[in-house]
């Protein structure tokens, strides 16, 4: 199985998981995988379809939120904030490494948690994103104004 790292009690997230994952994912009390990886991005990866049809009948939902590293927009970030307060948890979000998804809820929690915090939580999971402390400041501080 993938290996999932948890952030906070509602949001974990893996690298890419593969159809024989979900029912396990669906045992660990998982309510929704929200998939962060472009169909195609990688010729190995496991077609979204795929995992949303083993993920229903395990009675997970599923949500496809495919976001480019790239090129993250605004949307992306709301979107995903979207998810995270309207989708039934705990939350398993993937992509290609987890970072992306880690990413991705650090920029949709920004202002809602202070830039100390996000980066104790991703820490915590495995992941440094120092180098986006500038851009949680920033966000966070739009948000609160």
């Amino acid at each position: 199985m993938a290996t999932i790292r948890k952030i906070t009690p509602h949001v974990s997230v893996a690298p890419q998981i593969c159809v024989e994952d979900v029912k396990e994912i669906a045992a660990a009390g998982y309510r929704t995988i929200m998939n962060n990886r472009p169909d195609g991005e990688a010729p190995d990866q496991t077609p979204s379809s795929v995992i949303e049809a083993e993920a229903r009948a395990n009675g997970v939902d599923y949500v496809y939120l495919p976001i480019v590293s790239s090129n993250i927009t605004p949307r992306n970030i709301e979107d995903f904030g979207k998810v995270l307060t309207e989708a039934n948890g705990p939350i398993l979000a993937y992509c290609r490494t987890g970072t992306r998804c880690t990413n991705m809820w650090a920029l949709a929690e920004a202002g809602n948690c202070g830039t100390d915090e996000l980066l104790k939580a991703a820490a915590g999971a495995g992941y440094d994103l120092r180098g986006l402390a500038p851009t949680l400041d920033a966000l966070g501080a739009q948000r609160k104004n």
